[in-house]
């Protein structure tokens, strides 16, 4: 039967062999900074189509306050601007027609109040989303149009798009503001 101290002399001996081989040492560093990496590509692809996504819902928005400004536009109501936005984006704006709410109302420069604070969203999990103001205005009046489109992020979980403000549905929120004079 083996010694305890020869067992014990053993055990340190190839401990210490252990310590000194470097043959798994790329591994380490492999499992460290590969999660990392990954993270920062998903986050960047992630604003990317953020940005993307902000940039043609702002300049639909702006397409069509022209269009509303110089009077190419003439039945003005909730559903055609909605459909216009969507147009005006190019398709890029994911489930547009469902997920994109609009608010128009007109600002008094006298007695001037900003828009509500609560930022009205579709709730894509109700049936029926009501319209929240809507207001056509009267020429030379000053129009406010606040657009809202609700989106999934493309990595809901993981950098970036964890870190997106989102509702029970999981999905994020990005909005647009514009505001014109009605024509006379």
């Amino acid at each position: 039967m083996a010694r305890p101290s020869h067992i014990l002399r053993r055990l340190r001996l190839n401990l210490r062999r252990f310590r000194r081989r470097e043959d798994g040492n790329v591994t380490v560093e492999f499992v460290i900074l590969f999660p990392i990496f990954v993270t920062m590509f998903m986050s960047t692809v992630e604003l990317g189509m953020l940005t993307v996504r902000q940039t043609l819902l702002e300049q639909g928005l702006n397409l069509v306050v022209r269009d509303l400004q110089i009077g190419l536009t003439e039945d003005v109501d909730h559903d055609t601007i909605k459909e216009l936005i969507c147009d005006y984006s190019g398709g890029y704006l994911p489930d547009c027609d469902n997920a994109l709410k609009l608010e128009m109302m007109p600002i008094d420069l006298r007695s001037y109040s900003t828009l509500p604070e609560g930022l009205d969203c579709v709730d894509r999990a109700e049936e029926v989303n009501p319209v929240r103001t809507f207001t056509n205005g009267q020429a030379n009046e000053l129009m406010l149009l606040r657009a809202c489109l609700k989106f999934t992020p493309i990595f809901p979980n993981a950098g970036l798009g964890r870190n997106f403000g989102k509702d029970a549905n999981g999905d994020a929120v990005m909005y647009a503001i514009s505001a014109y004079v009605n024509e006379p």
